[in-house]
């Protein structure tokens, strides 16, 4: 059998096979910020309120991790910009996904009581380190763009919290009995 190919053709194939590599090149790829074990966590979480509480509890430990990384500096490691990087994208990544699970919550009329909880503790906790680094962190230059993105993360994730104490189901109310 003999394949007819006419000019058409191969424009029509050339053009296709372009539009698909140029797709594929616009197509973010996301950057996996949780290890397996954590995101198995998540996923075994079932519930919003307790994948927010998970969200938060991921967010300190990338929190903790910066301030080890600032307490041990070492002059020589030539990776230490890139930890540095990671863990303060880690860390708004969390938050975010958290952030964004608070509105879920409260569409799907969860009890997510827990959650608005831990990431308020959380938020408390990690704004003012965050700030603090801005403000006087060592080679700040190095991280200063994914800093400022967490610290915005943050504030807009503390601003989803306190719409979410106003919006969530109030508590289910339990009669005594008679």
């Amino acid at each position: 059998m003999r394949a007819i190919t006419t000019p058409g053709t191969v424009l029509l194939l050339a053009a296709v096979l372009s539009n698909v590599s140029a797709a594929r090149a616009a197509i973010p790829q996301k950057k996996e910020y949780l290890s397996e074990a954590e995101a198995d966590k998540i996923r075994d979480a079932g519930m919003t309120g307790p994948r927010i509480v998970l969200y938060a509890k991921f967010a300190g430990d990338r929190i903790k991790k910066l301030q080890y990384e600032f307490a041990h500096m070492d002059p020589g490691d030539q990776k230490r910009t890139d930890r540095v990087n990671s863990l303060i994208n880690s860390y708004a990544g969390c938050i975010d996904d958290a952030a964004d699970l608070l509105d879920i919550g409260i569409e799907k009329q969860e009890d997510i009581r827990e959650g608005v909880k831990a990431l308020q503790a959380q938020i408390k906790e990690a704004l003012p380190y965050l700030q603090d680094l801005a403000a006087k962190g060592p080679e700040r230059e190095t991280y200063k763009d994914n800093l400022d993105d967490a610290i915005e993360a943050t504030q807009d994730a503390a601003k989803d919290v306190e719409k979410a104490s106003k919006e969530m189901a109030p508590p289910p109310v339990r009669r005594k009995p008679s």
